[in-house]
């Protein structure tokens, strides 16, 4: 993997990105206080004792089933795009694909085989004990595939007279196996080339998880752990600022701790009659209250499920949805008589480019309705997660050092349409105002991808 199918030739970021998202920063403070021992191990005595140093750092003492949740809704995002194009191109346009790495199969083998179509994935196993993973590889130092071993483990799988057409690699320790192959090529190193763009994707990462950003290479992770004894207490100041001052001055003290908030459109004044339904895509949990902090006053949100300490801090009423259709139609309408409302109706948050499917539920219940293009900006950290405890969304946004959040409210076309068809234009609108792409998904399609459950928060969590 690392240098041939893609362009980075270190797996220190993906391990780095297992070793934070399943354990946390003081793993991720053990794996980088270890990688200088690796590299010099792998580059001054051997490729194996250095992965083996990178195994046991993020591995020792981790629920397998932590590594597997993280290697099918984190790593996707950052695998696939560090594609090498013309890598790419070659392995793309083969029949049966064999991908032979020194990495743990339990990290790559969910990317390879559901993104990039590999029919077989032969990596290191590593060894574990009551289902967490002892740090150590099966078959001990032989067990990390370099050099003869893959040369083995190939031979081993498709049979000792195994012939495949072509083999790539990168490095000396990759020609025992692609001396098997009826035509062998390496992949040099080039600083200048450029990833496989998403386009050119077999299937796009609509869904992936984790709370990083950016891909944390040794520096960035670096920088990523002293930034968090100055982030988390700029966080607590940036929610106690918007959950205790005034709405008409959240925005100016917003602005005022670097969080950089962009209207655009002429935000409606409060109706006199009936309340205003804001129909806003859904970027994270925080959607309603820069809505609010927009308008300069506080406007409830109807939720499907959200932490309890979410609802402490919020400086806005939210209210739960029950699931059950005509009990919501009727919890909605008392709210409109009430004032202005605001609703997500894809149901649950989503990073990429594209909109989930809405429901139709509130194009049933009014006329007046507001459609705002919700668009966010991180460089650090994300502030959703399916995996994980909710209730630190908000403190993960805003440890960015400056987060960024731009509401659009929109005009909606006039006409009488079917509930379904209104939720459908609405969909529309949004996503061709922030150039986004409409899809048929929905809440639950997205947490059993990520979470395997249908992502639903208990009223304690």
């Amino acid at each position: 993997m690392d240098g041939t199918l893609l362009i980075g030739r270190s797996s220190f970021p993906y391990f780095a990105l297992v070793a934070f998202e399943a354990g946390g920063v003081l793993r991720l403070l053990l794996l980088l206080l270890a990688s200088p021992l690796a590299a010099i191990l792998y580059h001054l005595v051997s490729e194996r004792a250095g992965i083996q140093v990178l195994i046991f750092s993020t591995f020792a003492g981790m629920r397998v089933a932590d590594i597997e949740s993280v290697a099918r809704a984190v790593l996707p995002k950052f695998y696939t795009a560090d594609l090498h194009p013309e890598s790419w191109r070659v392995f793309s346009a083969c029949g049966r694909r064999v991908v032979l790495t020194a990495n743990p199969r339990v990290m790559v083998e969910p990317t390879l085989r559901g993104f990039l179509g590999a029919d077989l994935v032969l990596g290191t196993e590593i060894a574990a004990f009551r289902g967490r993973a002892t740090g150590f590889v099966k078959g001990g130092a032989a067990g990390v595939l370099v050099g003869e071993s893959k040369a083995h483990a190939l031979r081993g799988a498709l049979g000792e007279d195994c012939q495949p057409e072509i083999g790539l690699g990168d490095r000396r320790t990759d020609e025992p196996f692609m001396a098997l192959c009826k035509e062998g090529f390496m992949v040099p190193p080039d600083p200048e080339v450029r990833p496989v763009s998403a386009d050119n994707l077999p299937r796009p990462v609509v869904f992936h998880d984790g709370r990083l950003v950016q891909k944390p290479t040794p520096l960035t992770a670096l920088l990523t752990l002293l930034w968090l004894p100055v982030g988390f207490p700029l966080a607590c100041l940036r929610v106690a600022a918007g959950s205790l001052l005034p709405m008409p001055l959240v925005y100016h003290a917003f602005t005022a701790l670097g969080v950089r908030v962009t209207v655009r459109g002429n935000p409606p004044p409060p109706s006199s009659s009936s309340g205003v339904l804001f129909v806003c895509s859904h970027r994270t949990l925080l959607d309603p209250i820069f809505l609010s902090a927009a308008l300069g006053r506080p406007v409830p949100a109807v939720v499907y499920s959200v932490s309890r300490l979410s609802e402490l801090i919020s400086p806005i009423r939210t209210v739960r949805l029950s699931r059950d259709r005509a009990a919501d139609a009727a919890m909605i309408r008392k709210l409109l008589a009430e004032g202005d409302l605001a609703i997500c109706p894809e149901g649950t948050t989503c990073r990429e480019p594209f909109l989930l499917r809405f429901s139709a539920l509130f194009a049933e219940l009014t006329d007046e309705i507001v459609p705002v293009a919700m668009v966010n900006r991180m460089g650090m950290f994300h502030g959703t997660a399916a995996r994980g405890w909710k209730g630190m969304d908000p403190f993960y946004f805003f440890m960015n050092p400056s987060p960024a959040y731009e509401p659009a409210e929109l005009t909606c076309g006039s006409g009488r349409k079917s509930g379904h068809e209104v939720a459908n234009y609405i969909q529309r609108v949004i996503a061709a105002t922030v150039s986004y792409e409409c899809t048929s998904f929905t809440r639950k399609d997205k947490y059993r991808a990520l979470a395997g459950n249908d992502g639903i928060v208990g009223v304690a969590s």
